[in-house]
């Protein structure tokens, strides 16, 4: 019987250890989703996804003026707002540049009919754990606690 019960429990362990972690590691990628989502939804961080234009507009202008650094192409593009030269069309491609653009984005998400069902029967499984072995403290022992001190 005890070797029964012991074996329910080991069995309920496994099953539990198993979907808790599919569920941390679907917790974590579905959080890391929609937090991306997010970001390049409702702030400009999809600006990001222009950095290749910067690169090759640099490229572009380095060719021209081999003395051209970095710091003074971003000024140039970033900092100065008054020059419009001939690429004015290409410099508003850059990122960071335009902020005309507008996103909006659905997500549908469908839940499997099984999974509510499963859930329902891991909770209203009743299991009963003791952590009281009678073999590790004997009551002799606890009785000792209530002695007088004795001298030697």
């Amino acid at each position: 019987m005890i070797h029964l019960v012991l074996l329910k429990i080991v069995s309920a362990h496994c099953f539990i250890r198993q979907y808790l972690f599919i569920f941390v590691l679907l917790k974590n990628y579905l959080s890391i989703s929609l937090l991306t989502v997010y970001l390049f939804s409702a702030t400009e961080l999809h600006q990001l996804i222009k950095l290749p234009v910067l690169i090759e507009h640099y490229i572009e202008h380095k060719e021209q003026n081999n003395n051209l650094s970095l710091w003074f192409f971003l000024y140039m593009h970033y900092a100065d707002t008054s020059t419009k030269d001939a690429d004015y069309d290409q410099d508003m491609k850059l990122p960071f540049k335009s902020h005309s653009e507008c996103s909006s984005l659905s997500i549908a998400v469908t839940v499997p009919p099984q999974f509510p069902d499963l859930i329902k029967s891991f909770f209203s499984e009743k299991k009963e754990f003791s952590a009281y072995n009678e073999n590790v403290v004997s009551s002799a022992f606890l009785s000792f606690v209530w002695q007088p001190p004795k001298t030697c």
